[in-house]
């Protein structure tokens, strides 16, 4: 048994606002939420949905994780950055040099993303969405991997990535140096186990693969089990739909 990823969650002190700059970022839809939050749907083979809940926590520092969005053309470039400013987006300087040919922005609410110059070979047979590029240890990697039942597609130089048999996004993880943890991610999983699975007997797995449960205060009556990964990331395991 391996879980499914349901949805790359956003912690948002405006979720409407958020999910409609992502809207408009993806061009994908809306949809009800049945935990509060606001959620898009996918309209290609990402894979997983995207989920913007409220939070009154402050950002700190760079997301662990960020988009790496895709390229066909110099034109296509310009113009998804041009889109992403004009939905409120903004350029951000993060120490990338003056002949670094990817596009470094912030959307509103200073969340990283990248826009990726053509022809990346890394990331040429991927969709809009390239990558979810993480700040993470070739551990993670490799819990990620048997965690999702996502075949490894990249192990070198402790820099992992794993992609989802059926297409879709790259999952990356940098190696060292990792950046200290700040607080709370920003950016978390949503997994849950495959439909008709037992919510804890996938707890039970994903511990002896390298995960812990966490409180952060989610109370007893949450039918979601907070856990971290190897790298202290938090995510979540819902019950089976």
């Amino acid at each position: 048994m391996t879980s499914r990823l349901i949805a790359l969650c956003f912690d948002a002190h405006d979720p409407i606002g958020l999910a409609r700059f992502w809207s408009g970022v993806l061009n994908w839809e809306t949809a009800d939420d049945p935990r509060g939050g606001i959620t898009l749907l996918p309209n290609d083979d990402t894979g997983f949905r995207l989920r913007f809940l409220p939070s009154r926590e402050q950002k700190v520092g760079q997301n662990q994780m960020h988009f790496d969005l895709t390229s066909t053309s110099l034109e296509n470039q310009r113009e998804t950055v041009a889109r992403a400013l004009e939905l409120g987006g903004r350029h951000l300087d993060i120490g990338q040099g003056p002949d670094e040919e990817h596009v470094v922005l912030a959307d509103p609410e200073g969340n990283e993303f990248c826009v990726i110059e053509p022809g990346n070979k890394f990331l040429a047979d991927c969709g809009f969405i390239g990558a979810l590029a993480s700040d993470g240890s070739q551990q993670a990697g490799y819990f990620w991997s048997a965690a999702l039942g996502w075949p490894l597609v990249w192990d070198q130089n402790e820099e992992t990535a794993i992609r989802s048999p059926h297409g879709g996004p790259k999952i990356t993880w940098g190696g060292p140096p990792l950046e200290p943890k700040t607080g709370k991610y920003r950016l978390h999983f949503d997994l849950a186990p495959p439909a008709g699975g037992d919510q804890q007997a996938e707890v039970d797995r994903l511990i002896s693969l390298g995960a812990a449960p966490i409180d952060i205060g989610q109370g007893d009556e949450a039918d979601w089990v907070v856990m971290v990964d190897p790298d202290g990331h938090e995510f979540c395991v819902l019950p089976s739909a």
